[in-house]
């Protein structure tokens, strides 16, 4: 499944499946599918953000209600204008959105909505 840990992962690393398991590797057996992963470090990031902090925040908010919509999860941070502008479909779910569309609505948000510090 795709969710805010697959996209920290990508952003961080190049994840390599490596094998499945199945769910009889386990007891109980899980209803879910398993693998391992190899997650190599990129040498240079592929979608640098200015504040890692901001994707942080914007993958928490986009993933805490999975089945909404990226309008209704992220509205309080995003216009349907902006989300547009950035050639991003507001109807489109958490899971649909790539690592480089969260990269860039986080450079969008720290350029135009810095986080405060604490």
């Amino acid at each position: 499944a795709y969710g805010r840990l697959s996209v920290m992962a990508q952003y961080y690393c190049n994840v390599i499946p490596v094998l499945e398991v199945p769910p009889s590797a386990f007891t109980p057996p899980p209803k879910v599918d398993s693998a391992v992963v190899r997650l190599v470090p990129h040498a240079t990031m592929p979608h640098p953000v200015k504040d890692v902090r901001v994707l942080s925040r914007i993958t928490t908010e986009a993933f805490n209600q999975r089945r909404k919509t990226i309008r209704n999860s992220l509205g309080n941070l995003f216009s349907v204008e902006v989300l547009t502008g950035m050639g991003i479909d507001p109807a489109m779910r958490a899971e649909n959105i790539s690592v480089a569309q969260y990269c860039q609505m986080a450079n969008y948000l720290a350029e135009n909505a810095p986080l405060q510090e604490s």
